[in-house]
């Protein structure tokens, strides 16, 4: 009798479980609590696989061997609780696509930095000719992948909800870019069990794998300092002359085993030293799969970065308009404002994760002649910022922030959408979010 494999949510990780686990050859039952739209009712039907809509039938998910959860499911939800009870196997899409493929590969997470790395390891080693599939928290499902084309090497952009629900995934490199609070709402406010999630990224490598960190980030540093690594540990950012990647100049230097590569970056499009870490991280990866410098340079030079992320989409009247839309915790909008050298007109806002918006005070004082807020609740926001700018502005409309943005700004200024907060109040997502701000900018 083949095993079953229940999966709860239809999105894009949970019919590309469906796929994956019907050519398996595991008897499949999908569950969502909310509506599945008629496409996919049909795909689902013309392929044979059982579905429901609009609710969880505990007794179907119960009788399965295995539960495929979303990432968008919450670990503490009724339903994941009983099912724990009841000794199920609960696993990430990540975790079953990862069991059902031969490819190397690369997870990257941490709380910024990781789709831009993500992307950049993918473009280079797309550019250096390898088979390579770009899949995690960003593409198309891995799962889905796998069933359809199955890669040599996987790059995947990987969250802490995902991370949550693997048992045996074990990429070859991994990388931690840095680790911020973040989605606290999710971890019951204690930063420690996020940190946790982010580490279960080395769980089950291996001495013989790789694990890239940022050696300037505290938290990560704390956590290696207690906790025995198993893979090889090299350091992003360290000083001149230990093993390890770091910057002299405008030149990225890649020291392991007495071998050093030099990368020029003069030419990678992206500012800020977070970028550049992003690169170094990259590059490092490259490096161990042995592509040569010639082509990483290449490859730096001409990425043109994530979309939502510091995203220049117009100049108007000498002010720069700028999609950081993706910007969904402080860490990010901290790095964002960082690289603004101009005047700033900061549009902030959307659902508040238990924010603490101290450390950007600094900035703003300096920075910021005008901050509107773009949220349906700015009470936090209002008690930190109200008396810092002279220009504080309340808002619910994206095209209203952006008109009131226009009519603030002078010559010189940037106009700078980094919102510090999830964008669910508003919109469906960050995508959304960044879209329409695109637009009333293009509409002005």
């Amino acid at each position: 009798m083949n095993k079953k494999l229940a999966i709860l949510g239809a999105g894009e990780s949970g019919t590309g479980a469906a796929i994956l686990g019907k050519k398996m050859g595991y008897d499949i039952f999908v569950s969502d609590k909310n509506l599945i739209n008629s496409d996919l009712q049909t795909l689902f039907n013309e392929a044979a696989i059982k579905w429901e809509s609009g609710q969880h039938s505990l007794g179907e998910i119960i009788s399965a061997d295995i539960v495929v959860k979303s990432p968008g499911i919450r670990s503490d939800s009724s339903l994941i609780k009983t099912l724990r009870k009841q000794g199920k196997e609960i696993i990430s899409e990540i975790e079953l696509a990862a069991r059902h493929t031969q490819a190397t590969l690369i997870g990257i997470t941490g709380t910024n930095g990781k789709t831009t790395t993500t992307m950049l390891t993918y473009k280079i080693l797309k550019d250096a000719g390898y088979n390579v599939g770009i899949a995690g928290n960003i593409g198309n499902s891995f799962a889905l992948q796998v069933a359809k084309t199955d890669f040599d090497y996987y790059v995947l952009e990987i969250s802490s909800f995902q991370l949550d629900d693997i048992v045996d995934f074990a990429p070859h490199i991994s990388v931690i870019t840095n680790i911020t609070p973040d989605h606290l709402d999710h971890y019951n406010f204690n930063f420690e069990d996020y940190i946790k999630s982010k580490f279960k990224i080395l769980k089950n490598q291996s001495e013989k794998d790789f694990f890239l960190f940022n050696s300037d980030d505290p938290v990560i540093m704390n956590v290696i300092k207690e906790k025995n690594v198993k893979p090889k540990k090299i350091p992003l950012d360290v000083n001149k002359g230990m093993d390890g990647v770091y910057t002299q100049g405008n030149r990225i230097i890649i020291k392991q085993k007495k071998k050093k590569m030099m990368i020029n970056s003069t030419q990678f499009q992206l500012s800020g030293r977070h970028n550049l870490l992003n690169a170094m991280a990259a590059s490092t990866i490259a490096n161990l799969l042995e592509i040569t410098k010639e082509s990483i340079r290449e490859s730096l030079s001409d990425f043109k970065g994530a979309p939502h992320r510091m995203e220049k989409v117009l100049t108007i009247q000498h002010v720069q308009y700028i999609n950081d839309s993706k910007a969904t915790n402080i860490n990010a909008t901290f790095f964002a404002i960082q690289s603004i050298e101009t005047p700033l007109i900061w549009i902030v806002g959307g659902v508040d994760k238990g924010n603490n918006y101290d450390e950007l005070l600094p900035m703003i004082r300096k920075k910021a002649k005008a901050i509107i807020c773009l949220g349906l609740d700015n009470e936090n926001l209002r008690d930190t910022f109200e008396n810092v700018s002279d220009i504080f502005i309340e808002t619910e409309s994206m095209s209203e922030a952006v008109k009131i943005a226009h009519k603030v700004a002078t010559a010189k200024d940037t106009v700078l959408l980094s919102p510090a907060c999830a964008s669910f109040d508003l919109f469906k997502n960050y995508e959304d979010r960044g879209n329409q701000f695109k637009n009333a900018v293009r509409n002005l």
